[in-house]
C-alpha cells in the first residue's frame, strides 16, 4: 500500500513542461504501472484458487465427519443389540433357575412324603377296624414300625437313649432317679424319643437319668 502511494506521488509531479529526464522517469513509472497491473491481474485468480482449495478441504473434513458419525452410530447399534441379547439371556437364566429350584423342592417334598402315604392308609384302616384292644394295639405297633422304616429310608434314625450314658449333646435330662443298681448318669427312662438325620441332631431325647449316691460320694 505504501509502495503504491509513492508511485502516485511521483506520477503527480509530471506536468506539461517535462524534460527528457522527466520523460524517462515517466516511462519508468509506466513500466512500474504495468508491473502493478500484472500483479493486480494475478490477484483474483490466486484468491479463487485459495478459496477453492479451502472449500475442497472443508468438504473433505465434512465427509470424514459424516463417515465417522455413521461408524459410531453402527457401533452404538451393535452395543445396544448385544446388551439386549445379554439382558434376554440373563432373564431366561433367572427364570430357569427359579423353575429348577421349584422342581427340586417339589421332588424333595414328594420323595419325603411318599413313604408316609401308606402309613396314613394304615391309620385310616385301623380307625375303621372293629377289633379288641389287643388287636388295635398290635395294629398300632405295626404302623409304628412302618413309620420307623419310612424315617430310616430318609436316613432319619432315633437317638440312643435308655442304657446309654447321659450325653448333653443329644440328651435333655428332665429329672433323675436315685438308685444303687445303675451307674450314675446312666439314662434309665426315655420320655420323648430324639432323632438325628445322618450325624446332625434334629431334636434331643428327653430322658431321666440315674443318680447313684455311692458313686457320687466316691
Amino acid at each position: 500500500m505504501h509502495r503504491n502511494w509513492d508511485r502516485m506521488t511521483r506520477w503527480a509531479g509530471i506536468g506539461n513542461n517535462r524534460s527528457d529526464a522527466q520523460m524517462g522517469r515517466s516511462d519508468e513509472m509506466v513500466d512500474e504501472m504495468k508491473d502493478g497491473v500484472v500483479a493486480v491481474d494475478g490477484g483474483p485468480d490466486t484468491i479463487v484458487d485459495t478459496l477453492d482449495a479451502g472449500t475442497e478441504s472443508h468438504a473433505a473434513g465434512v465427509d470424514a465427519s459424516v463417515e465417522e458419525i455413521a461408524q459410531l452410530k453402527a457401533e452404538k447399534d451393535q452395543l445396544v443389540d448385544r446388551l439386549a441379547r445379554l439382558q434376554a439371556e440373563f432373564d431366561n437364566a433367572r427364570k430357569r433357575e427359579v423353575k429348577e429350584r421349584a422342581d427340586a423342592r417339589e421332588y424333595t417334598v414328594g420323595s419325603t412324603v411318599e413313604p408316609f402315604l401308606s402309613v396314613m392308609d394304615n391309620f385310616q384302616l385301623a380307625l375303621k377296624a372293629n377289633g379288641t384292644a389287643e388287636q388295635l394295639r398290635s395294629g398300632v405297633e405295626l404302623i409304628l414300625k412302618q413309620m420307623e422304616d419310612a424315617l430310616k429310608s430318609l436316613q432319619v434314625t432315633p437317638v440312643e437313649s435308655v442304657g446309654a450314658q447321659f450325653d448333653p449333646r443329644i440328651h435333655e435330662a428332665l429329672g433323675s432317679i436315685e438308685t444303687s443298681e445303675f451307674p450314675d448318669h446312666q439314662v434309665l427312662e426315655e420320655i420323648r424319643r430324639g432323632y438325628k438325620i445322618r450325624e446332625r441332631l434334629l431334636r434331643p431325647a428327653m430322658v431321666r437319668i440315674a443318680e447313684n449316691p455311692a458313686q457320687i460320694n466316691d
